[in-house]
């Protein structure tokens, strides 16, 4: 038996050799990147491959796949290898040589492994993982899987809908994969030592009966005449009604990456990066990250100086990235960034915050953030053009705060400013939108009489709004493609025709087209399966790609597939959903109470405000309960000790207090 598998797990590196000539990046696919792992394939029992279904360059710097890497190779007889999108010129080679879907680490074929594990962070991968599992050999549809087919499984925020890719999958996970994968693996491995009983259907089953594996083909989904859900139920017995999300507890406990890894070829973000807290409780309406997220679980002041340490030693990166949905947040945020721009300081290490609140920001934490590394531009995220869009979205942002914020910054010698948007928001108008050029004029006039230059910018970004399960918005009718565009044209009019500040103000926004296909597979049930099949035999591929992405393609394969069904593209996405429906996610339990959430949508028709949980008492949104958890913080009084000090030149050595 091990022969057959060693064989059919043999590296495909010699056919794949002679066709990167022939492709653009070769690089991307050839591994042995700095701090990657290859174990013997003959000493592990459980094999894992995984992959971020895009390319090298936006897959390789992911965290979530990284940490899983790192968590599952640190374990006796297991391995983890990666895999990304291969761009179509490879595809097409691949496909006319017989090169199957390899990973990057001893290129080996995906069909040999255990697991075939995706990370979805947005919904546009979709059809990337079905290039991924027809070029492995792995029949796209869980049905027609035998016991030689990998378990094919998805994680990451867009698991937490994973209904549209129900038919591919055979399980999902939802929630932090740490523990989870580890979990896993222990059932898989059990199941293998006892010679594979029952098959294909048994691993499945034990893997269901946890309760935290989401095994799609274990339920039915009936349907109402009018296409909406009637129910959704389970057809084994022993399977849960419902699936609940994982949630990490202790941060600490799981210090990875602790090797991040280094990539070959260059890729989005150059940087090492350092997660600081997890969760959110701000509140914002639309933001799905902050609402499954839940608890905030922060990382010690002492655990993040440590991970940086032993991070920056491990790579050689020059900035450090402190992650986490609104890094400012973190409880001591100051000491952080003072504690490490004074630790690095001769190392000339540059930090740098994704995320910064508009109320949460101050100069002296960009300052220190700017002390090591470049003054580059600021960037906030208003969300909302006029206050009654931030009351609406729970944003609870003044424009005198903002102006205040920026005045500050540009005061301070900084030069760009960007600022971040959402256009068709629930009960949005025009007129909502066209106050973001009033904002952006008004923080021009600020920042020329605080610096008195006239060379200062300010760059808006508009982004679609996409309603996501899991939140208040998920009731949210979608503002169409059409309308859209036209409340943006007229936005672009507006800054344009400005003569005292248009020529200061830089406008970047997306149509709104690829936010309906989001849309479609963000709140889309099991029947969007059929649509994603049709895009992708017709060429669809790398969707979150402007160069790759059609909006025709898509139309054309959902005006083909959903009639069949009795619904079309409006239904899912324009159209309003009642407090009745069951969304097709209901099953999955993200901890949050969907009446709390049905009120906050109220409470958002309304326009009313709601306070961060963080700081006041608790609004039972149901997920401390629901989940056995707890909202961590500190402020544990430590500082970022013990510091290494430098020994003049020569003494070879150096002591730590």
């Amino acid at each position: 038996m091990p022969t057959e598998t060693a064989a059919a797990a043999e590296s495909v590196f010699p056919q794949l050799e002679a066709l990167l000539p022939h492709v653009q990046k070769p690089i991307q696919y050839v591994g042995g990147e700095l701090n990657s792992t290859v174990k013997p394939w003959e000493d592990c029992d459980v094999r894992w491959s995984l992959m971020y279904p895009d390319a090298y360059e936006v897959g390789l710097p992911n965290q979530g796949v990284m940490i899983l890497y790192e968590v599952l190779n640190e374990q006796d007889g297991v391995l983890a290898e990666r895999t990304y999108s291969v761009w179509p010129d490879l595809e097409a080679l691949m496909r006319e040589h017989g090169v199957p879907q390899f990973t990057v680490d001893s290129h080996r074929p995906v069909k040999a492994f255990d697991v075939f594990g995706l990370s979805f962070s947005t919904e546009l991968g979709y059809t990337n993982m079905l290039t991924a599992l027809d070029l492995a050999g792995i029949p796209l549809e869980s049905k027609d899987r035998t016991l030689d087919d990998p378990i094919v499984l998805a994680g990451g925020h867009a698991a937490f809908n994973p209904e549209p890719i129900a038919d591919f999958i055979d399980a999902a996970i939802i929630g932090d994969g740490e523990q989870a994968v580890l979990d896993m693996t222990k059932i898989i491995r059990e199941w293998k030592a006892e010679g594979r009983p029952g098959g294909r259907e048994e691993v499945l089953l034990r893997l269901a009966k946890t309760g935290s594996v989401y095994i799609p083909a274990f339920y039915d989904v009936e349907y109402l005449p009018d296409g909406r859900i009637a129910r959704v139920v389970p057809n084994r017995s022993g399977v849960p009604w419902r699936v609940s999300k994982h949630t990490v507890m202790d941060l600490d406990e799981w210090p990875y990456p602790k090797q991040p890894l280094v990539p070959l070829a260059e890729t989005v973000h150059e940087r090492m990066s350092v997660e600081i807290f997890r969760g959110c409780t701000r509140g914002c309406r639309f933001c799905q990250a902050g609402m499954i997220t839940r608890p905030v679980r922060e990382r010690s002041i002492t655990g993040i100086g440590e991970m940086v340490e032993k991070g920056l030693k491990a790579t050689g990166f020059e900035e450090v990235g402190l992650l986490s949905l609104s890094s400012a947040d973190h409880s001591e945020i100051g000491d952080i960034a003072k504690g490490l721009a004074d630790r690095y300081e001769e190392d000339k290490i540059g930090l740098s915050l994704p995320s910064t609140r508009v109320d949460a920001f101050n100069v002296d934490l960009a300052n220190e953030l700017t002390r090591n590394g470049r003054r580059s531009g600021l960037t906030f995220a208003p969300e909302g053009g006029s206050e009654r869009m931030r009351k609406v979205i729970n944003k609870m942002v003044s424009e005198e705060d903002l102006i205040r914020t920026v005045s500050t910054a540009y005061g301070n010698g900084w030069r760009q400013v960007k600022l971040y948007f959402m256009c068709g928001l629930p009960t949005e108008t025009d007129d909502d939108v066209l106050q973001i050029a009033d904002m952006a004029m008004n923080v021009i006039a600020e920042g020329r009489k605080v610096s008195g230059q006239n060379d200062i910018r300010c760059t808006v970004s508009i982004g679609g709004f996409v309603p996501k399960p899991h939140t208040p918005f998920q009731w949210a009718p979608q503002l169409s493609a059409d309308e859209t565009d036209a409340r943006l044209t007229k936005l672009r009019d507006k800054i344009r025709g400005d003569k005292k500040y248009g020529r200061s103000i830089g406008f970047r926004y997306h149509d709104g087209k690829p936010g309906i296909v989001e849309g479609l597979l963000s709140r889309g049930d099991r029947r969007i399966g059929a649509v994603i099949r049709a895009v992708y035999e017709d060429g669809g591929r790398f969707d979150g790609w402007r160069e790759h992405f059609s909006y025709d393609r898509w139309m054309r394969c959902a005006d083909k597939t959903l009639p069949a069904f009795g619904v079309d593209v409006d239904w899912y996405t324009t159209r309003e959903k009642t407090y009745e429906e069951v969304l097709p996610w209901d099953h999955l339990d993200s901890g949050l109470d969907k009446d709390w959430l049905w009120e906050d949508w109220q409470d958002a028709l309304d326009e009313t405000e709601v306070e961060d949980c963080r700081w006041t008492p608790c609004f039972d949104c149901g997920v401390c309960p629901a989940m056995d958890t707890t909202i961590q913080i500190g402020p544990t009084g430590k500082k970022l000790l013990p510091l290494t000090v430098k020994q003049p030149a020569g003494s070879g050595h150096e002591h730590a207090h």
